[in-house]
C-alpha cells in the first residue's frame, strides 16, 4: 500500500511539472499568495507586479491557481490576476532596456562606420598614390626598354665596327708584308740591274779596246 501511495505521489508530482506552464502576476501593484483556495486562508507572501510564477494547478470552481515562485515559495492566487505575457511596466523596461542597448550599438555602428570611411579615404588616396607611382614606373620602365633598345643597338654597332676594324687591320697587314716583299724585290732588281750594268761596262771595257786594236791593224797593211 504504502508503495502504491509512493508512487502515486511521484506521478501527481511529476504529472504537475509536465502540465506547469508559465503565467505572470497582472499589471497591478501587489496580489497576495494565500495557503488555500480562498480568502478565509492566511497569506503566505505578497506577490508584485510582473513576478513570474509557475502555475501548477488551476481550480475554476474557486477562481484560484496553485503557483510556485521561481524561489520556490508556493500559494494559491487569483487566476484572474496572472496574465499569459508581462506586465506593460516590465514591458516598457525591456523596451527601454533594448532600445539603451540598440542606441549603444548604433553609437558604436556608427563610430565603426566613420573609421571604416577614413579607412576608405586612406585607401583611395593611397590607391591613387600608387596609381601615380604606377605611371611613373610604366614610363621609367618604358624609357630603360629604349634606352636597352639604343644600346642594343650600338653595341651591335660596335661589334660590327670592330669587325671591319679586324679586317682592316688584316688587310693593312697583308698591304705591308706586300709592300715588304716589293720592297725586297725592288732592292734585289736594283741590285741585279747594278751587277748587270757593271758587269756590262766589264765587258764593254774588255771588248772595245781590242775592236779598236784590229782596225788599226788593218789600215796600215793596206798601206
Amino acid at each position: 500500500m504504502k508503495k502504491v501511495l509512493v508512487f502515486l505521489s511521484i506521478f501527481l508530482i511529476l504529472g504537475g511539472n509536465v502540465l506547469a506552464k508559465t503565467r505572470y502576476v497582472s499589471d497591478r501593484l501587489e496580489i497576495t499568495m494565500r495557503s488555500g483556495k480562498s480568502t478565509s486562508h492566511g497569506i503566505t507572501r505578497m506577490l508584485r507586479s510582473g513576478t513570474p510564477v509557475e502555475v501548477l494547478d488551476t481550480d475554476k470552481k474557486t477562481g484560484y491557481s496553485h503557483v510556485r515562485t521561481r524561489s520556490g515559495t508556493e500559494g494559491w492566487v487569483l487566476t484572474r490576476f496572472l496574465m499569459r505575457g508581462q506586465a506593460a511596466r516590465d514591458r516598457l523596461t525591456t523596451a527601454e532596456k533594448k532600445l539603451a542597448e540598440l542606441e549603444l550599438e548604433n553609437r558604436k555602428m556608427n563610430t565603426v562606420m566613420q573609421d571604416i570611411r577614413k579607412e576608405k579615404s586612406s585607401l583611395q588616396k593611397e590607391q591613387s598614390s600608387l596609381a601615380g607611382e604606377h605611371r611613373k614606373v610604366s614610363q621609367e620602365l618604358s624609357e630603360i626598354r629604349r634606352t636597352a633598345s639604343s644600346a642594343l643597338a650600338i653595341d651591335s654597332e660596335n661589334k660590327g665596327l670592330k669587325s671591319r676594324v679586324v679586317a682592316l687591320e688584316r688587310n693593312l697587314q697583308t698591304v705591308q708584308q706586300e709592300n715588304e716583299s716589293l720592297k725586297d724585290r725592288t732592292a734585289r732588281d736594283w741590285f741585279m740591274v747594278g751587277a748587270a750594268v757593271v758587269l756590262l761596262g766589264i765587258i764593254v771595257g774588255l771588248v772595245i779596246p781590242r775592236i779598236r786594236w784590229r782596225k788599226k791593224a788593218n789600215w796600215g797593211d793596206t798601206f
